[in-house]
C-alpha cells in the first residue's frame, strides 16, 4: 500500500529560506549582534559626555543624551539590517551556492519577503540590544510618547535597508564592490541623517539638502514616537519613507524576477 505525497505548505520554502536567514546570523550572534551593540554604546558614552553640556536640540525640551539614543536605536537597525540581505547574497554569489536558493520553488515574492524578513529580524534584534544596553542613560523613554509611531518607523526602517540591502547584494559581484556601496552611499546617508543632531542646528543650505535623504525621516519619525518632537512632520516623514519602501520593494521584485545578475 503506497502512502499519498504529503502536500506542501502554501509559503514553506519562504519559510526555510526565512530560518536559514535567521540562523545565518544568530549562529555568530557575538559578532552580527553584540558588536554592533557595544558600538552603539561607545558612540553615546563618548558624544554624550562630551556634548550633553553644549548641545540643546527641541528648544532645550530634550536632554541631549536622550536625544541621542533613539538615532542610534534607528541607526543600528538601519545598518544591520542592510548588512544582513547584502552579505548573504554576495556570499551565495562568490562560493557559488546561490543556484540552490534559485532551484528551490521560491516566487519572486517568497524569495524577497525572506530575505527582508530575515534582515528585519536582525536589525531589530541589534535595535532592541541597544535601546536595553543605553535605557539606563535615558529612563524616560521606556514609555514612548507614541508607542505605534516608533513600531511603525522601526517596522519601515528595517524593510527599506533589507530591500537596499537585497539591491546591492544582486548588483554586487565581489566584495570590495558591496564594501563601496556600504561606505560610500549607506553610511553617509545615515551619519548625515541626523542620528547624532537636529537638522535645525545645520546652516539653512545644510537643512535643505538633510531633507532629500530619506534616512533623515526614517530617524525624525522614529525620534517623534518618544519625545512627540520632531524636526519634520511625522506624516509627511510617514508618507515619504512608506513610498520609498514600495519603490525599492518594487525595484527588488523587479530584479528577482529577471534574473538580473542572478542566473548565468
Amino acid at each position: 500500500m503506497t502512502s499519498a505525497a504529503l502536500p506542501v505548505p502554501s509559503g514553506g520554502g519562504a519559510w526555510t529560506l526565512f530560518r536559514k536567514e535567521v540562523l545565518r546570523f544568530w549562529k555568530v550572534s557575538f559578532q552580527t549582534i553584540g558588536a554592533p551593540v557595544l558600538t552603539a554604546f561607545l558612540y553615546l558614552l563618548i558624544f554624550s559626555h562630551v556634548l550633553e553640556a553644549h548641545v540643546a536640540v527641541f528648544g532645550g525640551k530634550v536632554r541631549y543624551t536622550e536625544f541621542l539614543v533613539p538615532g542610534l536605536v534607528m541607526m543600528s537597525v538601519l545598518q544591520n539590517s542592510f548588512a544582513n540581505t547584502s552579505s548573504s547574497l554576495i556570499q551565495s554569489k562568490v562560493t557559488g551556492n546561490l543556484v540552490f536558493v534559485l532551484l528551490a520553488p521560491l516566487t519572486p515574492a517568497g524569495l524577497f519577503s525572506a530575505y527582508v524578513a530575515g534582515a528585519m529580524v536582525r536589525g531589530l534584534a541589534v535595535g532592541l540590544g541597544v535601546f536595553v544596553v543605553t535605557l539606563g542613560f535615558a529612563p524616560g523613554l521606556l514609555v514612548p510618547a507614541h508607542p505605534w509611531w516608533v513600531v511603525a518607523f522601526a517596522l519601515l526602517g528595517a524593510a527599506i535597508l533589507g530591500t537596499l540591502g537585497l539591491i546591492a547584494g544582486i548588483w554586487a559581484d565581489k566584495f570590495d564592490q558591496l564594501a563601496a556601496f556600504q561606505n560610500f552611499i549607506v553610511v553617509p546617508l545615515t551619519f548625515l541623517s541626523g542620528v547624532f543632531y537636529s537638522i535645525h542646528s545645520l546652516p539653512p543650505a545644510w537643512q535643505t539638502a538633510s531633507r532629500f535623504n530619506p534616512f533623515f525621516y526614517m530617524i525624525d519619525g522614529f525620534r517623534y514616537g518618544f519625545f512627540g518632537l520632531s524636526d519634520a512632520p511625522p506624516l509627511a516623514s510617514l508618507a515619504i519613507v512608506a513610498g520609498f519602501a514600495f519603490s525599492l520593494a518594487g525595484l527588488a521584485l523587479t530584479l528577482i524576477a529577471r534574473g538580473w545578475k542572478l542566473r548565468p
